[in-house]
């Protein structure tokens, strides 16, 4: 598909309206690093919250979420517990709070807060420190596949350009990547944390219209009848048994073979270890990636609560709108587009859906050109507040920290802009070695936030762990997560699946680190207590802060806390429900799920919001 000049120029508008936002921002972020990395901490809640949302509509995610919405039908809202999306939940009930007392820059800085200075914090800095990096970049490369392989069936590249047709076509997706990237760069960089979040709010109202405009198109063309008889049984339904019992006949029979080979037939099997890994994942807090970075620019605690709160309300309807919207044309089309998403071996690539929608004429001139400016949003959004996180790990937890204690304003944003062009060429070396966005997603999702769980549980949670069991508890779980991949037999596996042998190293290197060394400092320990007050195994410290300070209350709402969160993921779950099923028309469900929202927020509103403080 070529693109009509009235879809390239809205295009062009959009980018025209990155760089002015980068230039506009410059003057602002450049008055020291915190202004840089964290917008001065005078950002609103909403519009952090807005920020936040419009950076996890990424584009490589949404593909895949059509792709699995197409193939999997109402199940599908569970498959993306792998991140987990439900720590969201956590985070807006009281994670965040504890983690925005802190007033640090980072996550590795959050270290010295909670560990103190001695050798073990030392080597627990430097190891968050890699663990942010090595996340940041498979993100960056997770996104800069998505954007290659969506750009490409609009923007052909041999035959614009013949003179490029030595590239071989596997690569063609990426030297778009690479272009847009570009864009994405030079606001992130000129304007840091302040850009990045203006930037969100233009690109989230585009991507608002945009998922409105699609979900519209879909409801229009879809004729309940005709449709349902394309769908195997339970397609509809949220519900599920042992197995998964997704049986496509007819001209869509070859659906089944992606379903037996994503491992997800044993369903039952699927969302025991998916709830498991995702809660134990929400326990341990943010990973250190844009999402902290958001949390920790907040202007207060209980700011910072509202802000991950509002994301669930702002990103799910919209986000879940356009999916919905996608995959239903998707499979009304399937005939037509089928040539299109399949690829050079004959199988069918489902994260080809979506861009081929898009470029089908029931999709008219300027619509194309909108949608193509919102997924553009969407992916640079993502592209450009990972990159963020990555200048802060890089710079303030290494330059800074240990090589300019006393740099200027200026050397600091100096010294981000070259980390940042360095962070983005290693990314796109990652993106090309990698295969497609699914492998990438399920290595970060399940092999590599699995090795952060149990040191980042502890921390939070027991008074007696220390920095040198959070450096063993985290190399242990690294290690493995590093090279089962490349293991015979467990490498073939969904890395979920060997999640639990990278918790036991990890959970080991914890025990064995906390107890070969003294526990951490008591002075250091009464500060992140008073400070964060936190709920868990914290009796002895609890008892000097107690005896020091009288007046301090120690957190007993551990259980409002639980409560709140299994509310909570009760909430967002049919938050992302609703909106599938009207553009469904299945409207008796989706008063169903209405119904659940309107109870749920109702407990909510009086035992959390009510609640809140700083």
């Amino acid at each position: 598909m070529n693109l009509h000049v009235i879809d390239a120029i809205i295009i062009g508008l959009y980018l025209c309206l990155l760089i002015f936002i980068g230039f506009v921002m410059k003057r602002r972020a450049s008055r020291n690093l915190e202004s840089y990395l964290l917008g001065g901490k005078s950002l609103p809640w909403y519009m952090l919250g807005l920020s936040n949302a419009s950076g996890m509509f990424d584009i490589s995610g949404t593909v895949w979420l059509v792709a699995i919405t197409v193939v999997y039908g109402l199940k599908s809202i569970y498959i993306p517990w792998l991140w987990p999306v439900f720590n969201q939940i956590f985070l807006m009930v009281y994670l965040s709070a504890w983690l925005r007392r802190s007033g640090c820059t980072t996550g590795a800085e959050w270290i010295g807060f909670r560990f103190g200075r001695d050798r073990g914090a030392v080597t627990s800095h430097w190891i968050i420190v890699v663990f942010a990096i090595l996340v940041c970049l498979s993100m960056l490369a997770y996104g800069f596949i998505g954007m290659g392989k969506f750009i490409e069936i609009f923007l052909p590249l041999k035959t614009m350009f013949p003179g490029l047709s030595f590239i071989p076509d596997a690569y063609v997706p990426h030297v778009w990547g690479i272009i847009f990237t570009l864009f994405a760069v030079f606001y992130a960089l000129m304007g840091g944390m302040l850009s990045i979040v203006w930037a969100d709010v233009a690109q989230y109202a585009i991507m608002t219209l945009a998922s409105i405009t699609v979900a519209v198109i879909a409801m229009v063309h879809l004729d309940v009848i005709s449709f349902s008889a394309l769908l195997p049984e339970g397609w509809y339904s949220a519900g599920f048994g042992t197995r998964l019992d997704l049986h496509w006949t007819g001209k869509l029979s070859e659906f089944n073979t992606t379903i037996a080979e994503s491992g997800y037939e044993i369903f039952s099997l699927f969302f025991g270890f998916v709830l498991m890994k995702g809660i134990l994942a929400s326990l341990a807090g943010p990973a250190p990636t844009y999402d902290m970075q958001k949390i920790l620019s907040a202007r207060s605690p209980r700011e910072a609560s509202l802000m991950s709160g509002f994301v669930s309300v702002i990103l799910m309807p919209v986000r879940y709108l356009m999916i919905a919207g996608f995959a239903v044309i998707g499979l009304i089309l399937f005939n037509e587009i089928q040539p299109q998403i399949t690829n050079a071996a004959g199988k069918i690539d489902f994260e080809l859906v979506l861009p081929a929608v898009v470029s089908h004429p029931w999709i008219p001139v300027g619509l194309s050109g909108l949608l193509l400016a919102g997924l553009l949003a969407a992916f640079m959004s993502t592209f450009a507040g990972t990159l963020n996180a990555a200048q802060a790990y890089i710079v303030n937890d290494i330059y800074v920290k240990y090589f300019k204690p006393d740099a200027s304003p200026k050397q600091s944003n100096k010294a981000n802009i070259i980390v940042g062009l360095v962070v983005v060429l290693i990314s796109m070396c990652f993106g090309v070695l990698a295969q497609d966005v699914n492998s990438v997603l399920q290595w970060v999702t399940g092999a590599l936030y699995g090795s952060y769980v149990a040191a980042n549980i502890l921390k939070w949670h027991w008074w007696r762990f220390n920095s040198r069991g959070f450096a063993w508890g985290m190399a242990g779980g690294l290690v493995p997560a590093l090279v089962l991949p490349y293991v015979p037999v467990v490498g073939d596996m969904l890395p979920l699946y060997y999640f639990p042998i990278i918790l036991l190293f990890s959970v080991a290197g914890c025990i064995w680190g906390t107890y070969s060394a003294p526990p951490t400092d008591v002075e250091v320990l009464k500060k992140f207590y008073a400070k964060t007050r936190p709920w868990g195994v914290w009796g002895p410290i609890r008892d000097m802060v107690a005896a020091e300070n009288p007046g301090f209350k120690e957190n007993k709402a551990f259980g409002r806390d639980m409560f709140n969160v299994a509310i909570g993921i009760i909430w967002q779950t049919c938050l992302v429900a609703a909106p599938i099923y009207l553009v469904l028309k299945r409207f008796t469900s989706m008063g169903y799920a209405l119904g659940i929202i309107i109870v749920t927020s109702f407990l909510l509103k009086k035992y959390w919001y009510d609640k809140l403080e700083d």
